[in-house]
């Protein structure tokens, strides 16, 4: 394979970085000596980041307070979608866990991913 090596530092991830960069605006064919390097790269690049660039798995009821503000939604939105306003504001205070019917309804109407809202997450138990 032309030019390809193991990425064990940030050099050399930025170094794949800039090689892979090329193939976005002009992609190769498929079966070509150009496409076999590109997939080569983006293998070694995913496998670099998910060894050293761990991203943890974003909090269900922050996920949740973030396609409100995307989609310019209110509490009364939730409320509507879940049931109660009460039950809106204790998912939002983290007093009550969402229920599978509640992360399925997010899920469909909101577009929310399932897995996002399937992470365990911290409840305030405290009065």
């Amino acid at each position: 394979m032309m030019n390809i090596r193991p990425i064990r530092t940030e050099e050399d991830y930025d170094w794949a970085l800039a090689e892979i960069e090329q193939y976005f605006s002009d992609v190769p064919e498929q079966g070509t000596p150009e496409a076999d390097r590109f997939d080569v790269l983006a293998e070694l690049i995913e496998a670099y980041e998910n060894r050293y660039w761990v991203i943890e798995p974003a909090d269900p009821v922050e996920t949740i307070r973030y396609r409100m503000e995307t989609l310019g939604l209110e509490q009364s939105d939730l409320a509507q979608l879940i049931g109660s306003r009460s039950r809106a504001s204790e998912i939002l205070n983290r007093k009550r866990p969402l229920t599978l019917a509640m992360i399925q309804r997010l899920h469909n109407q909101w577009g929310i991913p399932a897995d996002a809202l399937i992470v365990p997450y911290h409840l305030d138990t405290a009065s």
